[in-house]
C-alpha cells in the first residue's frame, strides 16, 4: 500500500509527463498549464488511486480516471473563481485576473473536454465509470447554483445548507473513491460503502473549513481569518446563530449584512461574538464530529483486511485535524 504522498508525488509525475494539453493556440492552452502547474493538495484524485489499491493493485486506467477527476476539479475552480471574482487561487492570480475573462471561460471548457478525454481511456466498468462522472459533474454545477441562489436568500435552513455542500464539494471526493473502486473491480456493496465514506468526510471537511475561517489561526491556516463573514455568506455557524439568536442578535446580523462602509475587523469581532453566545461555534465542531463519525463507520464497512483501510484512515484524520 502507498501513502497519500508517495501517490501525490506520482500523480504529479503523470500528469506532467503526460502532456495533457497541446502546445497550439498558446493563448488558449497556457491558461490551463498554469493552473494545474500551481498544484493543490491532489485529494480527490489521491483518493481515487487509494480507493482503488483497497482491492487491487492499482490498475493503469485509474491514473487516467485520476487525471479526468482533476482537471475536471479544477474546471469547476476556474469558473468558480469567475462567478465570485476571485482575485487569487493557491495564493497566485486566477486565471481570469492574469488572462482576462474570454481565456477563464475558454479554458475551463477546453480542460472539461479534456477531462472526459481522459476518462475515455477507462476500460474497467467503463458504463458504470462514466455514469457516475456524468451524475457528480450535475451535482457540482446543482451545488454551485445553491450556493449563489442563497446569496439572495433570507430563509436559508442548515439542513439546506448540508445538501449543498453535499452537492457542491462533497460528492466530488466521494465519486473520486467510488471510481477507483469501480475501476479495481470492487464488490458492489464495497462501492457503496467508499462512496459513503467520500461524502460524509467531504462534509466535514467543509464544515471544518467553516469553522476555521472564523475560529481558526491565521498564520497556521494561511489565510486571513473572517473572510466569509466579509462576504456575507451563509455558513452553518451563520446559520445556526440565525437559528438561535435573541431579537437583539438577529438585528444585529441582519444590520451588519446591509452595512456597506464598516471597519473589517469590528464587523468579524461582533458576529464572532454572536456566533459564541449563540453557541454556533460548538454546534459547528460537533457538527464536523458527527460527520467524521459517519465517515469513519462506513470505513469499516468496507470488506477489506484492516491494515489496507489505515491509509485511507489517516488521510481522514489529516483532513479534519487541521490546525486551528
Amino acid at each position: 500500500m502507498h501513502t497519500f504522498q508517495q501517490l501525490v508525488q506520482e500523480f504529479e509525475t503523470q500528469i506532467t509527463t503526460r502532456n495533457v494539453f497541446p502546445e497550439r493556440p498558446n493563448n488558449l492552452y497556457e491558461p490551463c498549464r498554469y493552473l494545474i502547474a500551481l498544484k493543490g493538495k491532489r485529494v480527490r484524485p489521491v483518493a481515487c488511486l487509494m480507493a482503488a489499491e483497497l482491492f487491487a493493485p492499482i490498475p493503469s486506467c485509474t491514473w487516467d480516471a485520476a487525471i479526468a477527476i482533476e482537471l475536471f476539479h479544477n474546471f469547476t475552480l476556474i469558473h468558480d473563481d469567475i462567478m465570485d471574482k476571485a482575485p487569487l487561487r493557491r495564493g497566485f492570480p486566477t486565471i481570469h485576473a492574469k488572462y482576462g475573462l474570454t481565456a477563464g471561460i475558454l479554458g475551463g471548457d477546453a480542460m472539461s473536454i479534456f477531462a472526459y478525454q481522459s476518462l475515455s481511456n477507462v476500460e474497467n466498468n467503463f458504463r458504470k465509470v462514466l455514469n457516475l462522472f456524468n451524475k457528480t459533474a450535475i451535482e457540482v454545477c446543482e451545488g454551485q447554483q445553491m450556493d449563489m441562489d442563497f446569496e439572495n436568500r433570507t430563509n436559508v435552513t442548515i439542513e439546506e445548507y448540508i445538501e449543498m455542500i453535499q452537492l457542491k464539494t462533497s460528492v466530488l471526493l466521494a465519486a473520486s473513491m467510488e471510481i477507483g473502486a469501480l475501476t479495481a473491480f470492487a464488490p458492489e456493496e464495497d462501492c457503496k460503502w467508499i462512496y459513503e465514506f467520500g461524502k460524509n468526510l467531504g462534509i466535514a471537511f467543509q464544515l471544518q473549513d467553516d469553522y476555521l475561517d472564523s475560529f481558526g489561526n491565521t498564520e497556521k491556516i494561511g489565510k486571513q481569518i473572517g473572510g466569509d463573514i466579509l462576504a456575507n455568506k451563509k455558513t452553518y455557524l451563520y446559520l445556526h446563530a440565525l437559528q438561535n439568536a435573541n431579537s437583539v442578535q438577529k438585528e444585529q446580523l441582519a444590520q451588519w449584512l446591509q452595512k456597506e462602509d464598516y471597519v473589517a475587523q469590528d464587523k468579524i469581532n461582533a458576529i464572532k461574538e454572536i456566533f459564541t453566545h449563540t453557541h454556533a461555534d460548538q454546534a459547528c465542531r460537533e457538527a464536523v464530529n458527527h460527520y467524521s463519525q459517519k465517515s469513519f463507520e462506513s470505513l469499516m464497512q468496507l470488506n477489506v483486511p484492516e491494515p489496507k483501510k489505515e491509509p485511507l484512515m489517516l488521510l481522514a484524520k489529516e483532513l479534519l485535524n487541521r490546525e486551528q
